[in-house]
């Protein structure tokens, strides 16, 4: 019963109260009971007592050694901290969660250190019990008192993003060093999970030390492997711990197959495909598309000794893209950047630069569930949007919509007259071959900031057909420093970047599109995206239980930014590029993920 009002009640009236009370509270919801999983979106797909992952080999042989060639350097064990670069297969090889995720579901977690999780209806509380035979591999025991630790030590010290969620956490309770509980200061469905998936320290082996600086000694982890080699910039190698406290569980069986795992460092991606194609190295996952084309016929591969396979992956396309910066005046205008994107001649690109091997990014979801593309509406998306009151087209109502397609000679007729007719209708005219305001006379001239040479030959072929319609394009070339300054500044006309979405997006969408983030610095959102449309349905998508309503209100933000014309969506390969040494083996169905190292095997 509520506080807010007073009520007097004697006698019968107090005892039936009462009653009423306990059994309002015997049968609430907020009493929840640990399970053995938890998913972002409605149940668990596997049920209490699963033997394996399904997207795994239960029976992989066991044994060999994973060998991987890597490109940079590395001066630092600790993956964790802002200080250093971090070695290869550390936070995946030696630490561990409290939850293991099932790489065949968009977002659930099963029981991994903690054998349990209990979560409060409303997600402002959660508590994990701990497996009594979970232990470091030094043989000290995994305790409640190594996750506190463990979440103050990252808050405190650890890298921006695991402060950025960890704030959240009110309090931490640990009444018995099997049992912890986090207390959030609001209700969020995502942290309850990133929580599950906090790497888990030991505290006899960090306290005293000084977590922010970079180091090279082998730290202790929970995990299947320890350190066995560290040569700084040149290799780490991980040698499966016989005594691994985790060998038995399901959320185990098929992974962790190797007795070793070897990370090998080259100056550059040449030199790591030679180590390749020399067999020092057993897997390697390419993403050059002329390396892809032209590099991979050669001796040591005759007799299908490598395999070359497109491994397909469920989860959306990295959305690569030149962000049209809206808080430029003139690009303010959604017509204007339509003209902008139909100028962009793909076809000639893909021919010309890419081997024809890359596929056009339609939209910011796509190539997964959630992409609006090939998905009318739904009667519910229809309703957000109208409660956002937001117009669209119909064809990306429908979900016909596609990008312009060009003739492939790089000048596509079709598209640039259309373009200008457009630029024509929001007041600018071809005048001695170039690009004007007609109520300024100003010249439409912007300029596309690049940092690397890939980028540059890019942006010089959309220079040429920018040039075509009279509109000056100039392409500057900057250091890395510079460039991410001017990024986080919003200093540019145009940009390449990409956006990384997942089968369960949440809070990084506020950093993606957020109005707020049009003025603070150093967000994700590069065009400056601020529209109130955008910012409802980012809402929607952190309300919504159920997956079905959470898929409609992804693909309504799909929509909202399409029809809003904030990028020039560019291209992505069909898949992962993987050569492997036929000693090498892997399941026959990769996960969502695509292939999936620790799944494989050696023959």
């Amino acid at each position: 019963m509520s506080g807010a009002i007073a009520v007097r009640i004697d006698g019968i009236g107090r005892l039936l109260v009462v009653l009423l009370t306990l059994l309002a509270v015997s049968h609430s919801p907020a009493l929840a009971e640990p399970r053995h999983g938890i998913a972002m979106h409605g149940e668990p797909a596997l049920p209490a007592g699963f033997t394996a992952f399904p997207w795994v080999n239960p029976d992989a042989p066991q044994g060999g050694v994973y060998r991987e060639a890597l490109t940079g350097t590395f001066d630092s064990t600790n993956p964790f901290i802002v200080r250093g670069t971090s070695a290869a297969g550390v936070r995946t090889y030696v630490f561990e969660s409290l939850l293991a995720r099932n790489r065949a579901e968009p977002f659930s977690l099963y029981g991994l250190l903690a054998e349990t999780i209990d979560v409060a209806p409303d997600r402002r509380k959660v508590t994990f019990r701990l497996r009594p035979e979970a232990r470091f591999s030094d043989g000290r025991p995994v305790t409640a008192a190594d996750v506190r630790f463990t979440l103050e030590t990252l808050r405190e010290h650890g890298r921006p993003n695991y402060r950025a969620y960890y704030d959240k956490v009110a309090r931490i309770d640990t009444p018995d060093p099997l049992t912890v509980t986090f207390f959030l200061d609001t209700a969020d469905r995502e942290l309850v999970l990133v929580l599950g998936l906090m790497p888990i320290l030991p505290e006899h082996f960090f306290a005293g030390r000084d977590f922010e600086a970079s180091t090279l000694d082998p730290l202790i982890g929970s995990g299947p492997y320890r350190f066995q080699e560290i040569r700084p910039g040149e290799r780490v190698v991980f040698r499966r711990d016989p005594d691994w406290w985790g060998r038995g569980l399901a959320v185990n069986r098929g992974l962790w197959n190797f007795d070793e795992i070897r990370f090998d460092y080259y100056l550059d991606g040449y030199a790591a495909l030679e180590a390749f194609k020399r067999g020092l190295a057993d897997i390697r996952a390419e993403g050059d598309p002329g390396r892809w084309a032209s590099d991979y016929d050669f001796p040591g591969s005759a007799g299908g000794k490598v395999v070359r396979e497109v491994v397909t992956s469920g989860l959306p396309r990295p959305a690569a893209a030149i962000a049209i910066n809206t808080r430029r005046p003139l690009l303010g205008n959604a017509r204007v950047r339509e003209a902008l994107i139909l100028a962009f001649d793909f076809e000639w690109a893909n021919a010309n630069l890419f081997h024809g091997l890359m596929q056009r990014t339609q939209g910011y979801f796509a190539g997964s569930p959630l992409s609006f593309v090939g998905h009318p509406a739904s009667s519910r998306e229809r309703q957000m949007l109208a409660k956002a009151h937001a117009t669209l087209p119909e064809s990306i109502l429908d979900g016909s919509w596609r990008l312009p397609v060009s003739d492939g000679r790089g000048r596509d007729r079709a598209n640039l007259r259309k373009a200008v007719e457009i630029l024509a209708e929001q007041g600018f005219h071809l005048e001695g071959g170039v690009m004007k305001e007609a109520r300024t006379g100003r010249a439409l001239a912007l300029e596309l900031m690049v940092q690397t040479r890939e980028q540059e030959r890019l942006a010089l072929h959309y220079q040429r057909s920018l040039r075509s319609i009279g509109i000056a394009l100039a392409v500057r070339q900057v250091d890395p420093a510079q460039f991410q300054r001017r990024l986080d500044d919003y200093d540019y006309d145009l940009v390449p970047v990409s956006w990384y979405n997942s089968l369960s997006p949440g809070n990084e969408q506020a950093f993606y599109w957020g109005s707020a983030g049009r003025e603070t610095p150093g967000t994700r959102n590069y065009p400056g995206v601020a529209d109130p449309a955008v910012d409802l349905m980012i809402g929607e998508i952190l309300r919504t239980t159920d997956r079905e309503t959470f898929a409609d209100a992804v693909r309504a933000l799909d929509r909202l930014l399409v029809a809003g014309n904030y990028a020039i969506l560019l291209y992505a390969p069909p898949g992962q590029w993987i050569a492997r040494w036929t000693r090498i083996g892997r399941p026959a169905k990769p996960s969502l993920y695509g292939f999936d190292p620790e799944a494989s095997w050696a023959r």
